[in-house]
């Protein structure tokens, strides 16, 4: 599992065969990695667990590490974003192409200890994308950073992300979903309860949000066992982004930098869910496991 050069190969293998282009536009001149094999330095080291880029550089093959500097690297990675977001809606667009049923829910995203806030200077270099307070209602606390909004198919893999200061609240990224969903039951749990949404989306996007009701609610009703469980695979896979890819760990000291390691983190967990299912034919939530 460990073996870098093997891992990485493997996943070069199959993002060629995902995308085309291995250079984008913006390259003034060939440089002697091209973009996708970056992309796969970054996603074999998300799936190895190692978040440092002093011990990914160490860890690197010469013939990789001899072709590309350090600085070079992390200026590169995160001009990619928008390649690598390509690259993880296409993997997570084949893996739920006969998908009806999507959970969402969100996570906190802590930047530093809430005692740090006042100075902390992680991630302030705009306005409005700068991190404030919030509070997480599932863990009963208080925190300073973001929040990850996330919807996953009842399988198990990511559908669309974003983020979000931590003070925004869960429901208002229903408006974002009406462009990334369509046709298909969208299943919440109570920070999502709200009937002008509800029937928003599914006027607009035949979107049938289902949550549960509270007790005193008018004409209750329990919400279904199936979805109630169905619910629990969204959590699952947020424990496994905290516990294998260390989500909650951050190195990053600008935004642009926070981003592209969580969106990392999530696209080389689809990629290993890919190569699950393509490859091995086997369960394509068996994260903990070698790929090579």
């Amino acid at each position: 599992m460990h073996n870098f050069k093997t891992n990485y190969e493997i996943i070069l293998k199959v993002l060629k065969q995902i995308s085309k282009a291995t250079l984008l536009p913006y390259q003034r001149r060939k440089p002697m990695l091209s973009d996708i094999e970056v992309v796969s330095i970054n996603l074999t080291a998300e799936y190895l667990g190692i978040d440092s880029e002093c011990d990914l550089f160490r860890k690197l093959p010469p013939e990789l590490s001899s072709n590309i500097e350090r600085s070079v690297y992390n200026r590169r990675r995160r001009k990619l974003f928008p390649y690598l977001e390509d690259i993880r809606a296409r993997l997570s667009g084949i893996l739920n192409q006969e998908q009806e049923h999507f959970i969402i829910d969100s996570m906190p995203l802590e930047v530093c200890k809430l005692s740090r806030s006042s100075r902390s200077k992680v991630c302030r270099e705009v306005v409005y994308s700068s991190p404030n307070k919030g509070y997480c209602a599932s863990q009963a606390t208080h925190y300073y950073g973001y929040k990850l909004h996330a919807t996953c198919s009842a399988s198990g893999v990511f559908q669309s992300l974003d983020i979000s200061p931590a003070s925004v609240h869960d429901i208002h990224y229903l408006k974002d979903i009406k462009a990334q969903l369509q046709d298909c039951i969208l299943i919440g749990d109570r920070g999502y309860l709200s009937a002008e949404y509800q029937l928003d989306l599914f006027e607009k996007c035949s979107i049938k949000l289902d949550t549960p009701m509270r007790r005193n609610q008018k004409n209750y009703r329990e919400q279904p066992y199936v979805y109630r469980k169905s619910r629990k695979r969204i959590e699952t896979l947020f424990s496994q982004l905290c516990d294998q890819f260390m989500i909650r760990r951050n190195y990053a000291k600008s935004f642009d930098g926070f981003k592209t390691r969580i969106l990392s983190k999530i696209a080389a967990l689809t990629v290993v869910q890919y190569i699950n299912k393509t490859i091995f034919n086997r369960n394509i939530n068996n994260i903990k496991i070698s790929i090579s």
